[in-house]
């Protein structure tokens, strides 16, 4: 995988990630699970920096960031805090071995972002009960 291509997955991840965290949220409560909502709308507010920041970068080096799609299937259901929170391990798994592979394809600055990034992603899958691993993002 090259660079731009590495840099081009992980924005195509944040995408999917600002998206269905807008849907976690519209599904959450913030009288009823305060805490829950909190969590929701800072890795919200986190992966549209991300997403951002990302699209800058792709930019910068003269290529075009990837769209966002229109819509992104939810992986699985959403009617309880339970639930919700499970959607959300499996959104930041997905962008934390993203984050994995960015590392492993970039160099330098972009490197030094992505490790970053990666580390930012490893804390909140322990924030909604992923358990701890050596190696976040590797499989």
């Amino acid at each position: 995988m090259t660079p731009i291509e590495a840099l081009q997955k992980a924005l195509a991840a944040e995408h999917a990630a600002v998206h269905l965290y807008g849907v976690l949220g519209g599904q959450s409560s913030k009288s009823q699970q305060p805490v829950l909502f909190r969590r929701l709308d800072r890795a919200y507010e986190e992966h549209r920096a991300s997403r951002d920041q990302l699209s800058v970068l792709i930019s910068s080096k003269g290529n075009d960031p990837v769209p966002a799609e229109v819509d992104y299937a939810v992986p699985g259901p959403t009617s309880t805090p339970g639930q919700i929170e499970a959607v959300a391990r499996v959104i930041e798994r997905r962008v934390t071995k993203t984050y994995g592979e960015l590392v492993e394809n970039t160099s330098g600055a972009d490197r030094r972002w992505a490790i970053t990034a990666l580390d930012a992603s490893g804390l909140r899958e322990l924030e909604f009960g992923v358990p701890p691993s050596d190696f976040p993002g590797l499989t």
